[in-house]
């Protein structure tokens, strides 16, 4: 055992952290199911799988760690006996069915008229808020694992007295229906799209009241780990509310190639979720692999295979192969119970070879795979038939979109296929599969994997399969040869195990022949490997491994906070309460896309229209803050008259319903201009493709039709010579922008603009009859470029004293790579288009995005418009 490092020596080794000494781990499912019995009774019962996740949250709540430990999680779907009350007090009847009517010449007659109608009751389970209270108590003060509830449900259903619980499946519905099956290499037909808007939006609320409730005791210094791809959206989240938090993640499931996750509608939400991290751990090596790719591919940020550069700051990427508390399962396995139950097995199939399965009934645990290689091992080796016996234990899966349909079929498989090998190769008195679908207990289980001669896994796609590593361990004594799929996330670990293709039939085999003919020294040899390695990759190494890596990293960032993804539902709230907003978009790369042509940057229809409504409400004040100069903004956005504009970066401003121009650099001298021209046309003479744009106040030269190499070679050059040159005689500054060098006058720029609308606009002791009366209480800025920069610089310094800062909102968009000043980040201009929508209410509700509706739904406390 490792000598347990003391907090103290971890705080001494990472002085910049301030680590509390507390860690928070966030997994969907808590550690216990519930049942709530009539007169608030609570019965708890350990919840199935994930046998290995809860041991390390017992083993981190333990004084066997340095660290306070609390599991925040939600309640799962709670059971309850016929007679629980299903709705609150009080609650008026749904439908009048079965009432008594207050006039007799009124009652309904009945279609049979010797029975009643039997009255219809609502759906959900009503919990009392003492109820709720007394189970929260006894999880928080749970001493061997200290658990704080979340409980889900819309808004409405949650009150002072209580909680409703209805259709509490629906939390896990996009997890398991999308993510599941996707991550799994499964995809679903195409639908029409309605049900997976609702699911979608079910899954963002889901994840933000995790964040909510871990916010309720967060503290400074805490480390948060968020577990699986339940919760993807959540290290964002937090990452929004407190930019500071040191945060990671852990993927227990594969993670698919880019290829395979194109095909989510909802990739890049769940990729920029999961980059809320300072760190992200997977199983194996491949799958962090096609993470990296799918952000790089994708997101458009690189990458390099230990990490992701995202918005501003680095996201370590790492490799942490779970491992199961094999010191728990000994001491489970070698008790005198399961000895007598493996006796039996022993017994009942004495001079016979076992080989061991154990499998949810999922299409991914390849079941059937494991069955059709057994029937080529009996028709390739006639000499073992009547001497080997697959043992097959099926258990019911868990995942939500594998139940119905698809398990009916995979269960239907299954049963064909074991009915043909033993109607094929059986006798009256020997059957070669014997096929359990059911549950064992603890001690059946154990005995099953020690009396095994072979343990065989065929599983087509799965993470960490624990039951490999369980039975490497329960066969320390009998040295029974491990038959592992390569595509386990465990293969990557077990390098001694005999690997095999699922998909190769006559390959498993062939396999299942030499780990039956296998030397005595061969499989002493492999298991002394495999057990050595799965004893000292255990789940307390896992876990500590783990978390030593989370303050590793954060210790080598550089404190660099990573600037967090806009947070819409915040945003669209703050917008609703205020009675004055103020709006700041720059235009090229923020409401348009950056393309070769300058002049072909035409605004869209649907931006268009959302910056009317916006401007027409008149609570809203809408400008256009850009590099432009007027005759564009003229023509593409001119005949929007509620809206104000400034040009050339500030150069030129036209007030809301004017026609007229202010040239704020009249009274400046203009002489440089000859001296710029002159170099920019050397260059233009040099680069072929680039060119000189002239504006009333500045001078750009462009080269993004040019050379990229030589363009941005030459664009150095030319930098250098003007700031060299004419930015030491004249009072302007050289600025380098996005495949273009502008010169513009020093004391003109965005940054500016923004004071001059919040000091003409923000006018809080002003006198109610006054036109522009009334306190700023929202403010949006959005731009994409250093120029925005200014912007960002003077908003931010006008927060707090000037304006509330929890009202500011100053967005970059574009690379991920870029140090920012602004407090959100957005990744392109689609982004900024359906941000802008979504608070001008742009679209039909039937219409809105599924990333626009989740945030209406985070708002209003339910999904508007949602199929019943």
């Amino acid at each position: 055992m490792e000598r347990r490092e003391s907090l103290s020596e971890i705080r001494a080794a990472n002085p910049d952290l301030s680590l509390s000494g507390n860690i928070i781990s966030a997994t969907f499912s808590a550690p216990h199911s519930f049942t709530y019995r009539t007169g608030g009774q609570w019965d708890l019962k350990s919840r199935r799988g994930q046998s290995a996740l809860i041991d390390s949250f017992a083993y981190l709540s333990s004084d066997a760690t340095p660290w306070n430990h609390t599991v925040v999680a939600w309640t799962g779907e709670v059971d309850h006996p016929s007679d629980a009350p299903l709705s609150p007090p009080e609650t008026p009847p749904t439908t009048t069915v079965g009432a008594s009517s207050l006039n007799p010449l009124s009652a309904p007659v009945p279609v049979d008229a010797t029975s009643k109608p039997a009255p219809v009751q609502s759906e959900g389970l009503w919990v009392p808020k003492k109820d709720q209270e007394r189970l929260e108590y006894e999880l928080r003060h749970d001493k061997s694992m200290p658990t704080i509830p979340v409980w889900l449900s819309d808004e409405a259903e949650s009150t002072p007295e209580g909680i409703t619980l209805t259709d509490q499946t629906r939390w896990r519905r996009y997890a398991e229906h999308d993510l599941y099956t996707l991550f799994h290499y499964k995809q679903h037909e195409p639908s029409d799209g309605r049900k997976e808007r609702v699911q979608w939006a079910d899954y963002y609320r889901m994840n933000q009241m995790f964040a909510n409730k871990i916010i309720e005791f967060y503290k400074p210094g805490d480390i948060v780990v968020v577990h699986d791809y339940y919760l993807m959206l959540l290290p964002s989240m937090l990452r929004q509310r407190a930019p500071g938090m040191y945060i990671s993640f852990f993927l227990h499931s594969p993670f698919p190639s880019s290829e395979f996750l194109r095909c989510l509608p909802r990739r890049k939400e769940v990729l920029q979720g999961v980059l809320g991290s300072n760190l992200i751990g997977f199983q194996s090596y491949s799958y962090s692999r096609h993470f990296l790719s799918c952000c790089t591919r994708i997101l458009g940020f690189p990458s390099d295979t230990l990490g992701i550069d995202a918005y501003g700051a680095r996201v370590q990427v790492g490799v942490f192969p779970i491992g199961i508390d094999a010191a728990k399962v000994e001491s489970f396995a070698w008790n005198d119970t399961v000895t007598e139950k493996y006796n039996t097995l022993k017994t009942m199939y004495e001079g016979k070879k076992i080989i061991v399965g154990r499998d949810r009934l999922d299409s991914v645990r390849g079941v059937a795979q494991k069955l059709q290689a057994f029937e080529r091992f009996l028709e390739l080796y006639p000499e073992w038939r009547e001497k080997v016996v697959l043992i097959q234990v099926t258990t019911p899966t868990l995942v939500e979109a594998e139940k119905g349909d698809p398990q009916k079929k995979v269960s239907s498989r299954v049963n064909e296929l074991v009915m043909k090998i033993n109607g094929q190769y059986g006798s009256l008195g020997f059957s070669p599969v014997q096929h359990y679908p059911q549950y064992l207990s603890q001690d059946e289980y154990f005995a099953l994997l020690r009396a095994g001669d072979i343990g065989l896994i065929t599983s087509v796609r799965d993470g960490m399969n624990t039951t490999s590593l369980e039975y490497i361990v329960c066969q320390k004594d009998g040295h029974g040869p491990l038959i592992l799929s390569e595509f386990s996330g465990t293969a990557g670990s077990l390098g001694d195990a005999l690997h095999i293709n699922p998909w190769d039939v006559s390959g498993v085999a062939e396999k299942i022949n030499l780990a039956l003919t296998m030397s005595e020294d061969k499989r002493m040899a492999m298991q002394g490997s495999l057990y050595s390695h799965v004893t000292s990759h255990n789940m307390q190494s896992w876990i500590s491994k783990f978390i030593r890596k989370v303050y590793t990293v954060l210790g080598d960032s550089n404190n660099a906070i990573a600037t967090p993804l806009c947070d819409r539902a915040l945003m669209l709230s703050r917008y609703r309460d205020a009675k004055k907003r103020l709006f700041m978009f720059d235009y090229d790369g923020t409401l348009t896309p950056i393309v070769q042509e300058p002049s072909a940057a035409i605004p869209s229809e649907r931006i268009i229209k959302s910056l009317r409504l916006l401007a027409d409400d008149p609570r809203n004040l809408v400008w256009i803050i850009s590099g432009r100069d007027q005759e564009f903004l003229k023509q593409h956005l001119g005949h929007i008259s509620a809206m104000g504009f400034s040009a050339e970066h500030g150069s030129f401003m036209k007030n809301p319903y004017s026609d007229e121009w202010e040239n704020l650099a009249e009274k400046l001298d203009m002489g440089w201009q000859q001296e710029v021209v002159d170099v920019f046309q050397k260059y233009t003479d040099r680069v072929q493709g680039s060119f000189i744009e002239r504006k009333r106040c500045a001078l750009t030269w462009h080269y993004r039709r040019a050379d990229p190499e030589l363009g941005e070679a030459m664009s150095r050059e030319c930098h250098k010579e003007l700031v060299e040159g004419v930015g030491t005689r004249w009072e302007v500054e050289v600025m380098v922008g996005k495949a273009n060098l502008e010169v513009r006058p020093t004391f003109i720029n965005k940054g500016e603009i923004a004071k001059r609308l919040v000091k003409t606009y923000h006018n809080p002791d002003a006198p109610a009859d006054s036109p522009d009366a009334g306190p700023v209480e929202f403010a949006l800025c959005m731009g994409d470029d250093f120029t925005d920069e200014d912007m960002f610089r003077s908003l931010n310094a006008l927060s707090g004293p000037v304006l509330n800062a929890d009202h500011v909102f100053t967005v970059t968009v574009g690379a991920s790579t870029k140090v920012t000043l602004a407090r959100w980040h957005l990744l392109e201009p689609e982004d900024v288009i359906e941000s802008v929508a979504l608070l001008a209410g742009t679209d039909d509700i039937q219409q809105v995005s599924e990333v626009n509706l989740a945030a209406l739904s985070s708002v209003e406390g339910r999904v508007p418009g949602a199929l019943p």
